[in-house]
Formats: structure tokens, C-alpha cells, sequence
């Protein structure tokens, strides 16, 4: 017996479902039910119906809001009976052996057909359910690739009954499409006067456009001529200034016929004989702002313009004030891109190497584990190291990993200026503060605002200069040189050097208050020689970048050469090997960097204690701690028994030399004792 569900969906039947005797029908809101169910309160699977012993039953998936049926809630299995009306959520499904019952007012299932989701049309005659019995398959009737409306095309019989305004409007659609794909001022200047041409009834017509520059209110001097067109054996006549004026000053479209006798509207041949019958001007605007204007003139008696040419043009007008706009703003666009282009050019070239930190060492692990501390923070960080370890590339890594990383990063060499022109760079000035100011200048400070300012050799900086250093680093504003306006700016500070400020602070060259206002974070970078693993990918790294910039084809570093490298102490650290490698490559003689190729110097380390024998005195056998003994108090001796750096230098933690120190009592040979 055939069973249907007719679903209603708040106020309307929306669908009608067959039921098939031996198939199971599951309903719910996922897409993957037979009757799916647009309904929140609708489980995904929410309820099943099934055929048991020639009866439809229906049976509840355990849903959230449960299933009714008639105003029962159903528990466990429930037999349909014809005209029961399942309840899911606001969703209503009736039970029905004939579509009749479902309808009940006499042929209300035909005028219900447009509310129902029923394939194909109800041919006239038959009632729904010989529609779903005897239903043929759907088919595609038409397929098109584009829109006709959008064709270039004469007027055919179909449209000789359409008003000219539904012409009109069906041009500026096609016109507006075609301004669109316009790639400058010129080709859209063309397409406006050619769609001109079709919807009026000029036959002279000239696109002028207001100068790039043009300053105060615009004027027919600063007009120029874009584009222009003519049916006539005459050329375009540039519009009167007396009609280009009165436009660009009202911004309103003018209209003026039979203008023959007026020389303020028409316009004189070579002979000085008036040949313009009729004219329109509209001005190019978007909003307030006025990009220049359309001219048209008719040099026929019989070719006279009406208000709807006026509209028209006025359309048009409007349209190209819209695609000049658009233009504009892709052509910025454009241009902000090739600039943001070649600045990533010029950093990727300026940052190089700096941009990562090569080496997989411990050493290099934990100056890393320290960066991705003091990122995040604001904290000041000092960086410590010897020349050549790469301080600045550390701080350009805690910047780059900070919410400051959008901001600037500068640095400055306190070694490299005096006095004066450190403070100059540092705070800016005013013009006229000294001789040769001939300008204000803005410091590094300022141009570091909510950003990184980095200060290398900061153990250089003279105490005039350290005072006022200070003061910004406690947050107080500070005046340019020769200046009395305060300047307050938000920077973090990263200072780096190679000195010991300890011994400094001691003897008196380095403040004493700003050395703790530096010393908040302290990374210190190990020297070269100290982590002789990572000499072989460093070496590789700059043979590849200094091979490809000298077009060289060599293929490597020999065994020989990459071992006399990591037995080298290396007293210029990473600057020293980039510039070993980078002559190394301009001199090699053969396919490979050979031992021979390395000019390394006899220079002596900073830092070292150098060693405890000397070569030409005769060996003594020493136990090893004796031997250990020795080293730290001629390392003690060293930094001025500096127990901080000394830790450092060993390798070992602080409390650990204090044990040494008392295990070999070499606490009676510091300083202060006798």
C-alpha cells in the first residue's frame, strides 16, 4: 500500500516523501537522512521509520527533545496509523495513504504546488499523487556562459517595444562592465565616448580630466583632454571656457539647444563661422569632489538632444567618476605593493645573515632558551660577549620576537661619535643648536618609538651622556639638544658590549645606577672557540652565500682546511670566519677551499688566561688538581677576582667556584688579604 509524509515547516507544506514497503527512513538535521529537517531542535538522527508486519512504525533514535505523534510522546516502537501528524521540534509530518486525506478542501494540493518541493510542474488535470506516481525526470532545458544583456548588440524586434529608458538603463549596464576592466584613464575615456555616442544624438564628443596638482577651485585652464570623438569632417573644438567653468563651479550637467547664435556656448570654425546646433556638458564628480567633465555637441540641425540624452550622459558621467575612482585606487594600490616589494628587497639584503641565528650547540640552545625568555617582556637586556660573536644579531632576535616587532629597530655604536654627536643622535636637536644645524633632527630615541633601540659598545658612552641616558630609562622625558619642549617616547632598550662593567663600575668609568638599570636581563653569547661545533655549519653556511654572489663553482671545504678551521681559536669570533671564508672563495685555485686558501691570524684571544705552561720550559708532571688549581686562581687573577665573569669564563655555576675556591684556600691570595 503506498504511504506518503507530508511535511510542514511552520506555516507551509514544504515537501512531500514516498515511502517504499522494506526500506527503512531515517529523519534528522544531518545531510545524510532521507528527511532532513531544518530545525534546531532537531537531532542530527533524530527518528526512524520502518515496515513491521505490513505496517509503517516508527521508533525514536534516542533524540534530545523527543518525538511526538498526535500529542503522545513516543516510548520505544509506535505503529502509524493514517492521519497521524509526527511532532519533531516545530516541524510537522503527516502520515497519509492517499495525498487526499493530507488536502482535504477539494483541488487545494494543485494551489498548494508552488509551497510544496515537488520536481517538475502539475500539468493541468492531474492531482498530485498521479504527479508522484508517473513523475519523469528533471531536465536542463538551457545553458549559457555569460548574459546576453551584456553583449554589444543592435536594437532586434524584442527590444523595439521596450521604453528608451530600459535601452538606456541596458547600455549603462553594459558600459559600467566594460569601464570596469578599463587599465587607464585613456582606454576608459574611450569606452564613455563610444556608449555616448550609442545612447545620444551628438556627433562630436571629448572626455577632459582636471590636472594631477591642481590646487583651489578648478578652472577650465587646468582641463585636460583625455579622449575625444567626431562623425564629422570637422575636428573636436574644445568646449568654451565660459561653459566648463559655469559646470566645474555649480557641478551640474547643462543642456542648451539651438545655440548657434551664442558664443559663449558654441563654437567658431577655422573661418570663425558658429557650427554647434546644440550642447551638453555633464561633470565627471563623486560626491563633492569634481574630476572633470564629458562634452558633446551636435553640428546638425536635425540631430537635436533631449532631457533623456541630458539624464543619460549625466549617467555616464557618474559611472566614469566611479571607475576613475577605482582606478586611482588600483594604481595606488599597485604602487604601495612595488614599494613594499623592493623595501623586503633591501632588508633581505641589508638583514642577510641576521635575520636567523646559525648554530645547533648547547651553548647556542640556551642563548636561544634566553631570547624566547626575554622576548615577550619589555624588560631592558644587556648582551654580553666578545667582538665578533654576533651581539647585534641577538638583538635583533629579541626584537623580532616581540609584541615590539612591527616597530622599529635601531642601532647605534656608541664607540663610533664623540661626545657631542652622541648626544646629538641619541636626543635629536633643534635647529640652529650648534654650527652646522641647519635643521631639526629627530634622535634614535624618537625614531624608536614603540619600538627597539639598540646601543652596541654602551661601556663607551662618557658619564654627561650616562646622567641623561638614565633619566629616559626611568621614563622621564628629555629635551633635544637646544631645545626646551619635552619629548616622551616608549622604547625598549638593548645595550650590548664587550667590556667588563663590573671592573668598570669599580674604577669609577661606568655609573653605578645605570649599570643595574641595564643589568635587568642579561644574555651573554660564548665566543667561537668556545663551541667548535658549530664552526662547520657556520663555514658552510657563508661558503654557500659568498659562492653564489661571486658566480664561483666551487664544491667545498677539503678535510684538511675544515679541520685546521675547528682547531683554530678564532680571536675575531663569527666576523673573523665570514671573512676568512669570503677571501678564501676569491682566491681559491681549485674546485675546493684547501688548507692553503686560509689566511688565519697569529693574534692572541680576549678573554683567555692563556696557557699555564710555556713551551720553552721544561715539562714538570703535575696531578689534575694541581693543574685545575692553578687555572682558576690565574683565572681569578685574571678578571681582579671578578667571581661572576670568572664562573663564566670556566664554564662552571658560581656556587660551584666558591667550593673550588675553599677546597684550594685560595681565598688568602684575592686582594684584600696579605
Amino acid at each position: 500500500m503506498l504511504a506518503y509524509l507530508v511535511i510542514r515547516e511552520g506555516s507551509k507544506w514544504t515537501d512531500v516523501f514516498r515511502l517504499i514497503p522494506g526500506q527503512s527512513v531515517t529523519i534528522g538535521r544531518a545531510p545524510t537522512n532521507q528527511v532532513v529537517l531544518k530545525d534546531e531542535r532537531c537531532s542530527r538522527c533524530h527518528a526512524e521509520l520502518f515496515t513491521s508486519e505490513g505496517e509503517w512504525t516508527l521508533r525514536d533514535l534516542d533524540s534530545r527533545n523527543g518525538t511526538s505523534v498526535s500529542g503522545t510522546l513516543v516510548q520505544g516502537d509506535q505503529t502509524l496509523k493514517p492521519g497521524d501528524v509526527i511532532r519533531i521540534g516545530n516541524c510537522q509530518l503527516a502520515f497519509v495513504h492517499d495525498l487526499s486525506q493530507a488536502f482535504p478542501e477539494g483541488g487545494s494540493a494543485l494551489r498548494s504546488a508552488e509551497e510544496m518541493t515537488v520536481r517538475g510542474t502539475l500539468p493541468a488535470g492531474l492531482d498530485a499523487a498521479s504527479v508522484l506516481e508517473d513523475q519523469e525526470p528533471a531536465e536542463i532545458t538551457h545553458r549559457r556562459g555569460q548574459t546576453r544583456f551584456l553583449e554589444p548588440r543592435e536594437v532586434d524586434d524584442d527590444e523595439k517595444g521596450v521604453s528608451k529608458v530600459g535601452r538606456a538603463a541596458a547600455k549603462l549596464c553594459r558600459l559600467a562592465f566594460e569601464l570596469a576592466k578599463a587599465p587607464d584613464s585613456v582606454s576608459m575615456a574611450k569606452l564613455a565616448l563610444a556608449g555616448l555616442f550609442e545612447g545620444t544624438q551628438m556627433d562630436a564628443s571629448g572626455l577632459l580630466l582636471l590636472r594631477r596638482g591642481a590646487n583651489g577651485e578648478p578652472s577650465a585652464a587646468d582641463l585636460e583632454l583625455i579622449a575625444s570623438r567626431t562623425e564629422t569632417e570637422r575636428p573636436y573644438h574644445r568646449v568654451s571656457p565660459f561653459l566648463a567653468a559655469t559646470v566645474l563651479r555649480e557641478s551640474e550637467a547643462v543642456l542648451g539647444r539651438n545655440v548657434m547664435g551664442d558664443s559663449t556656448l558654441g563654437s567658431r570654425d577655422s573661418k570663425g563661422d558658429l557650427f554647434v546646433t546644440s550642447v551638453i556638458c555633464a561633470p565627471i564628480r563623486r560626491g563633492k569632489k569634481v574630476f572633470g567633465l564629458i562634452h558633446l555637441y551636435s553640428t546638425s540641425p536635425n540631430r537635436l538632444p533631449d532631457p533623456d540624452d541630458l539624464e543619460f550622459t549625466l549617467a555616464v558621467a557618474d559611472t566614469v567618476a566611479v571607475a576613475l575612482q577605482n582606478l586611482s585606487r588600483r594604481q595606488e594600490l599597485a604602487e604601495n605593493l612595488n614599494q613594499i616589494r623592493d623595501e623586503n628587497v633591501q632588508l633581505r639584503e641589508r638583514l642577510g645573515v641576521q635575520s636567523e641565528i646559525i648554530g645547533k650547540s648547547r651553548a647556542m640552545a640556551r642563548v636561544s632558551d634566553e631570547i624566547g625568555r626575554a622576548a615577550p617582556t619589555s624588560a631592558t637586556v644587556l648582551v654580553r660577549g666578545e667582538s665578533g660573536v654576533g651581539k647585534e644579531l641577538v638583538a635583533r632576535a629579541v626584537h623580532f620576537s616581540s609584541p615590539r616587532r612591527k616597530g622599529a629597530f635601531v642601532c647605534l655604536n656608541c664607540a663610533a661619535l664623540s661626545e657631542s654627536l652622541l648626544e646629538s643622535e641619541l636626543f635629536g636637536h633643534e635647529r640652529g643648536a650648534f654650527t652646522g644645524a641647519v635643521a631639526r633632527k629627530i634622535g634614535k630615541f624618537e625614531a624608536s618609538h614603540q619600538g627597539t633601540l639598540m646601543l652596541d659598545e654602551i661601556g663607551e658612552m662618557s658619564p654627561t651622556i650616562q646622567a641623561k641616558f638614565l633619566r629616559v630609562l626611568e621614563g622621564h622625558p628629555f629635551e633635544r639638544v637646544g631645545g626646551s619642549e619635552p619629548v616622551k617616547v616608549d622604547v625598549r632598550v638593548i645595550a650590548a658590549t664587550n667590556r667588563d662593567l663590573e671592573k668598570d663600575v669599580t674604577e669609577g668609568r661606568f655609573r653605578r645606577d645605570l649599570y643595574f638599570r641595564l643589568h635587568v636581563l642579561e644574555i651573554y653569547v660564548p665566543p667561537l672557540r668556545k663551541r667548535p661545533e658549530d664552526i662547520p655549519e657556520l663555514a658552510h653556511y657563508f661558503f654557500n652565500k659568498y659562492n653564489l654572489e661571486t658566480s664561483r663553482k666551487l664544491r667545498g671545504f677539503t678535510p684538511e682546511a675544515m679541520d685546521q678551521m675547528v682547531r683554530y681559536r678564532w680571536p675575531g669570533n663569527v666576523r673573523e670566519l665570514k671573512n676568512v671564508v669570503e677571501r678564501a672563495i676569491v682566491l681559491a685555485a681549485g674546485e675546493f677551499v684547501g688548507q692553503e686558501d686560509l689566511m688565519l691570524s697569529k693574534l692572541p684571544t680576549t678573554g683567555d688566561t692563556g696557557d699555564l705552561t710555556v713551551s720553552n720550559q721544561e715539562f714538570k708532571p703535575i696531578s689534575l688538581a694541581e693543574m685545575e688549581r692553578r687555572h682558576i686562581l690565574a683565572t681569578l687573577k685574571a678578571t681582579n677576582w671578578n667571581k661572576s665573569q670568572s664562573a663564566q669564563l670556566l664554564g662552571i655555576e658560581r656556587s660551584t667556584l666558591d667550593r673550588k675556591i675553599r677546597r684550594y684556600e685560595l681565598a688568602e691570595f684575592s686582594p684584600g688579604r696579605s
